[in-house]
């Protein structure tokens, strides 16, 4: 696709670094750069500055004085820039209220902050924030997030501690190492002739559609997990499959591996504990969904590499 690497969260604009991780003195000295700063992230939400810019702040920031985990994100024009976990931190009031989850409409301000800083969900706000302010907070989350649920050594139990600048994590019991997961899942704009194929699974939000997705199995290549998965939600059997786009999804930590696949055939037989729906729809149907004159169905979030393939298939930009 001609497109494909403008996926949300896809930018590429933070140098990672790589090479310095494991260089104590070296990331000591990007912390004390005049420009360093800090992106905190409160129970997987990041903070946000009116509703549509990265909450950055400087390193020696009041309110990162008894944070947890700080990890290395790398560094871009504007300097050396970090993540750090100030989940230890308890709101009140109104602002505890959380409901979790990809449609939480809750902010959490901080005392220590002005009024239009809060911790918001990634997910409602990612087309507002710039592509190097998106990545950095894709990228925050899913390290930190790792962390929050990876305290103790997958090989004997033993807590581990934060290694290599927060890429990794060092069981001192047992001398394992353990690294960042990152799932692979195929999503898939599976037409026939003129027509799409859509599903909606169950508990999404009313007229809410998308694209079918689901996880790559162990020892499985990304053509059969397509083909597999299709059949499995949908009982659609697919034919040549290939790639358009990935995006990384860190919620929590996935890959999300867009890919085109040819239907043989137009019978649908869903599988009610995986779609609630299932629907072929037309271009023309699909484009008033866009426009936002379908009678029953909304187009997928915007952000999301469906809504990025949807919409480039109905402009004819994929190849």
């Amino acid at each position: 696709m001609k497109l494909a690497e403008t996926v949300t969260f896809g930018a590429m604009e933070i140098e990672r670094l790589a090479a310095l991780r494991d260089n104590a003195e070296a990331v000591a000295a990007l912390r004390q750069a005049p420009a360093a700063r800090v992106l905190p992230f409160w129970r997987g939400k990041p903070l946000i500055v009116g509703g549509s810019c990265a909450g950055w702040l400087p390193v020696d920031h009041p309110m990162l004085a008894d944070a947890g985990t700080e990890v290395l994100l790398g560094r871009t024009a504007r300097g050396p820039c970090f993540a750090r976990d100030v989940s230890g931190w308890e709101p009140t009031g109104a602002d505890a209220a959380a409901q979790g989850g990809a449609f939480d409409p809750a902010g959490q301000g901080h005392p220590l902050l002005p009024p239009d800083h809060l911790f918001e969900e990634l997910r409602r706000l990612m087309t507002r924030l710039s592509p190097e302010d998106a990545e950095a907070a894709a990228l925050g989350r899913a390290l930190l997030e790792w962390h929050r649920g990876h305290g103790f050594c997958a090989s004997c139990g033993a807590r581990s501690e934060v290694a290599m600048a927060g890429w990794q994590r060092h069981c001192a019991a047992c001398g394992a190492r353990h690294f960042p997961r990152t799932d692979p899942v195929v999503i898939m704009l599976v037409t026939h002739g003129n027509s799409v194929l859509i599903g909606r699974s169950p508990g999404w939000p009313e007229r809410m559609y998308s694209l079918l997705a689901g996880f790559i199995d162990p020892a499985e290549t990304i053509e059969a997990a397509v083909r597999r998965e299709v059949f499995e939600e949908a009982g659609v059997r697919v034919g040549a499959v290939g790639y358009l786009a990935s995006q990384p999804w860190p919620f929590p930590a996935s890959l999300m591996i867009g890919c085109r696949a040819e239907a043989l055939t137009r019978d649908l037989t869903p599988d009610p504990a995986e779609i609630e729906d299932a629907r072929w729809l037309t271009r023309e149907e699909m484009a008033d969904v866009f426009a936002g004159q379908h009678p029953a169905i909304d187009p997928p979030r915007a952000g999301a590499i469906a809504h990025f393939l949807l919409r480039n298939w109905l402009a004819d930009r994929l190849d």
